[in-house]
């Protein structure tokens, strides 16, 4: 049975004035209440009797108080507690507050200058200067009803804020439907604050669902400034960011490529872990193309996981080329047990042109090689054994006067991997593998390769030493051996070398600062001697790229076709100055390797000289908030710079940071790079990036714009203009309106997604 609610009494609320408080005890307490209210006592003696009973409960200072205990609102035994100035009533049936009245159950409190409080539907009738409290959320109307076990109800007129979401609004009628779900009839919604909102969404009807996240507005339109930008029969939002099945904001933009564009994208959030987005769009020169990503993860036992995407584009007709143009991408990753891992890296087009025609960045036009990889790997104690299949589809780009090569495929390649360190002192490592290659056009074949190395390595604070060991034997078999060829073929080359190093260490002081500074001279010594490969097939070797990394590594070729004969030393000097905590400051660095003998083995007619290029490298962060490297490749022969780059980062506060960077090839790349994200007036923040070659005086990738941010909303607006191949480029521009805690509205695209692509350290105005 429903317990009833009786009287007791309460503190003052104010210094003079008593209350009466109603909390939940016994019937007999409101047969005496319904009799004094009976009586023709005063409201004036009623006043004078609680303040003489109030004074005398005061005298009592040690007595503590007791107060109600509050439970949350969905809780039916939590006790109602209600204060006035005033009541009466009847026994069983009803109570009447009048005066300042206050209603409290758990989480839910009602104020109100009158009430009545009915026993059998155990709801309390408020009117004038209404205020609802529920979970947070506040309500302020004319008259409201509400149901104290369940929290239903209504309130007319009202002027509403809501606590998760930070949203308000005013409305003809709100219907509480329970603790999670409210329905505004004729009301709006935004997140501004204030009177006069910048933004707002007007609805005949908006359901609201805290549970769910999800608000629904119905036969809607929203405004902006007071003008209005988009009208629906039916809207579907998140009330706190998170996502939601429904309609995403249709984006308009047009592009230099293929005109017009307009999509109207569908997010289908399918669970927790699984969602999918349809985004069909017109493309005035072009048609209608067709576009579906789903994005999926999970667990297939306690621990394995399996995650993946996959993005489908599909142009049935294209008007300009008149024929289907596609392309699919897909990820997949998966535990299929403990230690077997299934994946997958598939890239499709239809074209050579798809990229250039339809990609709206350079990092998607400059990929010319579409890889399709499968693997299946376990993963033991200390090796791995993997099996994969790889091949590609190559993209010419017709304007370019070299054809890009194909790689061989691999299919398929069988790998073990196998390390054990310090085993009696040693350290082992074995890498084996079986590979078929196929070609259209070049020498196909099987390849056995094994590479085995035995190091033993002397470390200490000071100094380390490893020798090293290693044996790598080959094994081909062709089956269509290019002229001079056999058919069957081996090759086993040893392999000697030694890497040694010392560390010194002092403290020093720079600018006033306190540092400890390291000296660590290091020697890498290899003795591989000569084995003739010209007869040997060459499936995926090349010379390797010049840098830090790789003069420290035995074989200056990549790859398990060609073994480089040496007798060389590589000889590098490293400073670093280190904080007292141990953060690296600055790293400066040179070496150069030396060659005692000439190099005979080569990939061409190139004579080796008697030392390397000349390698200079200097990296730093002087402070949080500005960094820097450079480096430099000078030529031995020449003493010229065969290749720099520098780099420097500025970025002293949040959403304020400055790129800049050059980059020199000698006779083939020159660029100079700067992006910035900076404030150049209050809310107003400047963006840009500009990739200029000084070598074809071209932009190869520009990006300028402006964005704006208010309290509720944020305003961006960018143009770009990217090369897609060495003779044309391809310009597009964008304008998002991101309104807070609703959608982001947009004109050509995402430009948040190409702002963060193109500006190293941007950080979106939008955040806190």
């Amino acid at each position: 049975m429903r317990r009833k609610p009786v009287l007791s009494h309460s503190p003052l609320l104010f210094p003079t004035i008593p209350a009466i408080v109603v909390s939940v005890l016994l019937p007999a307490f409101f047969s005496e209440a319904r009799a004094q209210a009976q009586t023709s006592t005063s409201f004036e003696e009623e006043l004078a009797r609680n303040k003489k009973k109030n004074a005398e409960v005061r005298k009592d200072e040690k007595k503590p108080e007791t107060k109600p205990e509050i439970k949350p609102v969905d809780d039916k035994d939590a006790p109602v507690i209600v204060k006035s100035y005033k009541f009466w009533g009847r026994s069983d049936r009803f109570i009447h507050f009048e005066h300042d009245v206050d209603v409290n159950k758990g989480a839910l409190n009602l104020r109100s200058d009158k009430a009545s409080y009915r026993f059998l539907e155990d709801e309390v009738e408020a009117s004038g200067n209404v205020r609802v409290e529920k979970n947070g959320d506040c309500y302020y109307g004319d008259n409201a009803t509400v149901q104290l076990d369940s929290g239903a109800g209504r309130i007319d007129n009202p002027v509403y804020k809501l606590l998760r979401s930070n949203a308000q609004g005013h409305a003809r009628r709100i219907d509480l439907l329970d603790d999670e779900r409210s329905l505004i009839h004729e009301g709006t919604y935004s997140t501004c604050e204030g009177l006069n909102p910048d933004w707002y969404l007007k609805a005949n009807t908006l359901s609201l669902d805290t549970g769910l996240d999800t608000g629904v507005a119905g036969k809607s339109v929203l405004y902006f400034k007071n003008i209005p930008i988009l009208a629906t029969p039916s809207l579907t939002f998140p009330l706190s960011g998170a996502r939601h099945s429904g309609f995403l904001p249709p984006t308009v933009g047009t592009t230099s490529k293929g005109g017009v564009e307009f999509a109207l994208p569908y997010y289908w959030n399918i669970a927790p872990n699984r969602d999918l987005t349809l985004y069909p769009k017109m493309i005035s020169r072009r048609g209608i193309q067709l576009g579906a990503e789903a994005r999926y993860m999970g667990e297939t036992f306690p621990g394995g996981i399996y995650k993946g995407e996959t993005t489908v584009e599909d142009l049935p007709s294209d008007r300009l080329t008149h024929t289907n143009r596609y392309a699919v991408t897909s990820v997949h990753e998966q535990d299929l047990m403990p230690g077997l891992r299934l994946a997958w890296n598939i890239n499709v087009a239809s074209d050579d042109d798809y990229p250039a025609d339809f990609s709206t960045s350079i990092a998607k036009t400059a990929q010319r090689l579409l890889s399709r990889e499968t693997s299946l790997i376990y993963y033991g104690s200390f090796w791995n054994l993997g099996l994969r299949a790889t091949n590609y589809q190559v993209l010419q780009d017709t304007t370019a006067a070299v054809p890009i090569g194909r790689p061989y495929d691999r299919l398929p390649q069988l790998q073990f991997h196998a390390e054990k360190y310090d085993v009696l002192g040693l350290d082992f490592l074995m890498d084996s593998s079986v590979t078929r290659f196929w070609h259209p056009t070049l020498v196909r074949g099987d390849r056995f390769a094994n590479n085995f190395q035995v190091s033993a390595p002397l470390i200490s604070s000071g100094y380390f030493l490893t020798p090293k060991v290693s044996l790598h034997a080959t094994n081909y078999h062709l089956v269509n051996p290019a002229p001079g060829q056999e058919q069957d073929s081996h090759r086993i080359v040893p392999t000697f070398s030694v890497d040694s190093g010392l560390i010194f260490e002092r403290q020093t002081s720079v600018l006033g600062r306190d540092f400890t500074q390291t000296l660590e001279p290091r020697l890498f010594y290899v003795n591989t001697p000569y084995r003739d490969q010209s007869r040997l097939p060459n499936f995926d070797s090349g010379l390797a790229d010049f840098n830090f990394a790789q003069i420290f590594s035995e074989n200056r070729f990549v790859g398990q076709d060609r073994i480089g004969d040496a007798n060389q030393i590589t000889a590098a000097l490293v400073s670093r100055y280190l904080e007292q905590d141990g953060s690296e400051r600055l790293k400066l660095a040179m070496g150069q390797r030396f060659y005692f003998n000439t190099q005979k083995v080569r990939l061409d007619n190139t004579i080796s000289p008697s030392r390397s290029d000349l390698l200079l490298a200097a990296s730093g962060k002087w402070s949080d908030q500005l960094s820097g490297d450079l480096g430099f490749q000078i030529s031995a022969g020449t003493r010229q710079s065969v290749q720099s780059n520098y780099g420097i980062r500025w970025q002293p506060e949040a959403k304020k940071v400055l790129n800049l960077s050059y980059r020199f090839q000698r006779d083939s790349l020159e660029q100079v790079d700067i992006s910035a994200q900076w404030p150049v007036a209050q809310r107003w923040y400047a963006v840009g990036r500009g990739n200029y070659s000084l070598m074809d005086k071209r932009v190869v990738d520009g990006l300028a714009g402006f964005e704006y941010k208010a309290d509720c909303w944020s305003l961006r607006f960018v143009a770009q203009r990217f090369a897609v191949n060495s003779t044309t480029s391809n310009t597009g521009f964008s304008i998002q309106l991101e309104l807070s805690g609703l959608a982001k509205l947009g004109v050509g695209g995402n430009p948040l997604e190409a702002l963060k692509r193109n500006i190293n350290g941007y950080q979106p105005i939008s955040d806190r």
